[in-house]
């Protein structure tokens, strides 16, 4: 039997069927964008990409917990 995903991660289904790109994508978005803050990464996922506050919330933890 496999754990329920929980965090930042149990978004991630939802993001991909939302808005059409794999969550691998969105990370080298974020990787690559000249931002580092979580709170301006969040704002510009949500300006630019249209992405819903949750969901861009999830993106920018789960990417900036791997540096």
């Amino acid at each position: 039997m496999t754990a329920a995903v929980k965090g930042p991660a149990s978004y991630f289904p939802s993001i991909e069927k939302k808005y059409g790109r794999p969550i691998a994508e969105w990370k080298d978005l974020i990787r690559a964008s000249p931002l580092t803050r979580h709170m301006e990464l969040v704002a510009w996922l949500k300006s630019e990409y249209g992405l819903g506050h949750g969901h861009a919330n999830a993106l920018v933890a789960h990417t900036l917990a791997e540096r």
